[in-house]
């Protein structure tokens, strides 16, 4: 592999370190700082209509910063083909507050998170993501009773 490929590769390893860091402190600023002003996330957070930029994800930090308090978020894989990037990640924490309607239950979580990039220079400019969801609430020992 050249240089100038390495460069890019390790710039956007450095971006995706720094948004799943955004992501797992609910830091909106460090958010901002990685993603376009017309950032897209795919789909919308929690069934709430589409907004574009960092604000997208406001309502969602709010929630999980309730909800899974020690959140963490680690890297597993990370593919890069050109401006695409895939991200293979796990994410743990433990169930302290409302989570989709479950009342908080102590109970620690560790599930999958998958999602595709689109990068344009250092910043992201499209998230496709998808939580295995089903994973944590086994953990939890719940199903929410309506699923937004």
């Amino acid at each position: 592999m050249d240089r100038v490929n390495d460069i890019a590769r390790d710039t956007t390893y450095r971006t995706l370190e720094l948004f799943y860091r955004a992501v797992a402190s609910q830091d909106i600023a460090l958010l901002r700082t990685v993603v376009t002003r017309d950032w897209q996330y795919i789909p919308a957070s929690c069934g709430h209509v589409p907004v574009r930029g960092a604000e997208a994800m406001v309502s969602a930090f709010a929630a999980l910063s309730s909800a899974l308090s020690g959140m963490q978020i680690t890297i597993v894989d990370v593919l890069i083909h050109g401006n695409r990037v895939g991200v293979r990640a796990r994410v743990t924490g433990t169930q302290s507050g409302p989570l989709m309607g479950i009342p908080a239950t102590s109970r620690s979580v560790d599930f999958a998170i998958h999602s595709f990039h689109e990068v344009h220079g250092e910043r992201i400019a499209k998230t496709w993501h998808l939580e295995d969801w089903l994973g944590a609430f086994r953990q939890i020992g719940e199903l929410p009773q309506t699923f937004p």
